[in-house]
């Protein structure tokens, strides 16, 4: 298995605030918290991004971010969650260890999105969504 910080965390050279710890999935507190209960939920496994993770792996990860959003917006009750999952270096990723982080947010929190729109016409939309065209 290829080392990660991670793959170190989960094999205690590093320490870390576990959430949750199961067979694949493993979530703990980030250390630089973005607000109070930001997590990190990853595999066990240093799968480079999503994309090279299997759809069962995928949908785990999914599952245990769900119950930990869960449990974040219980235990500390902020006004939204942010879930976030980046790919590459240009998508944002800073580790090259797939993971989720769930955000609590809070409308004076200081964290923003640029999100440029771009606005394409309609046949341009209809030509890219040709190109990704999903199937069960």
């Amino acid at each position: 298995m290829e080392t990660t910080v991670f793959t170190r965390i989960l094999a205690g050279d590093i320490p870390a605030a576990m959430v949750y710890r199961g067979r694949r999935i493993f979530a703990f507190m980030d250390a630089g918290q973005l607000n109070p209960g930001h997590v990190l939920v990853a595999p066990c496994e240093a799968y480079p991004t999503l994309l090279d993770m299997d759809e069962d792996l995928a949908a785990e990860l999914m599952r245990v971010t769900h119950r930990v959003a869960r449990a974040v917006q219980k235990a500390f009750q902020p006004q939204g969650l942010t879930l976030l999952q980046a790919n590459g270096p240009a998508g944002w990723q800073t580790v090259p260890h797939a993971h989720i982080h769930v955000l609590p947010r809070h409308d004076d929190d200081g964290v923003g999105l640029v999100w440029p729109r771009k606005n394409p016409e309609m046949a341009v939309l209809e030509e890219y969504a040709a190109r990704i065209q999903v199937s069960d």
